[in-house]
């Protein structure tokens, strides 16, 4: 059997990069002023963060009450003053909107969301992105519908409700490639 002594190198001893290492390791482990600049940016990342998954929680109820035509969820998703603007150019109140899915024959058998994206500023959201649609009018053939949508969300007192919408459909490739 073989035994190895230990031997201890004196603190002043021992490489200047562990005496580094180990005073950056201090540093880090040690909670900030809750008045640091640091702190006030980490803190507001983190609640922009929890916002937008939020926002997005709150548009997922939305997409929930299309497919399922669920009164109470868009009673609880639409703000009292929404204006939501069809690609048509029909503009519909909370009411208007909410019967135009409730009574209309046609089902929604998908509402697609793609390249979503947040921004909080605030009580106030902007989500952009492109939503696909799978509508199976009654007694006509299946649609499907790509559209390019705003949203404006806002916090109040019920959470996160859309006040705005407007969509639009996509602009024909070739159109986009002769803008550049």
């Amino acid at each position: 059997m073989r035994v190895v002594s230990e031997t201890r190198t004196p603190l002043f001893a021992r490489p200047l990069r562990f005496v580094i290492a180990a005073a950056l390791l201090t540093a880090a482990a040690a909670p900030l002023p809750a008045n640091s600049a640091y702190a006030k940016a980490s803190g507001a990342a983190a609640g922009a963060a929890s916002a937008e998954k939020e926002v997005l929680a709150a548009q997922e109820r939305w997409r929930h009450a299309m497919l399922k035509k669920d009164a109470a969820a868009f009673d609880e998703v639409f703000h009292p003053e929404l204006s939501y603007g069809h690609s048509i150019g029909l503009i519909e109140t909370k009411a208007q909107a909410t019967d135009h899915v409730l009574k209309s024959p046609t089902v929604y058998k998908a509402v697609d969301l793609i390249d979503t994206k947040v921004k909080v500023r605030g009580d106030t959201a902007f989500v952009t992105g492109k939503m696909h649609y799978e509508k199976h009018p009654k007694g006509a053939p299946v649609l499907h519908q790509n559209l390019v949508v705003l949203s404006v969300w806002v916090k109040g007192q019920r959470g996160w409700q859309m006040l705005a919408r407007q969509s639009t459909e996509p602009a024909p490739a070739a159109k986009v490639a002769q803008a550049k």
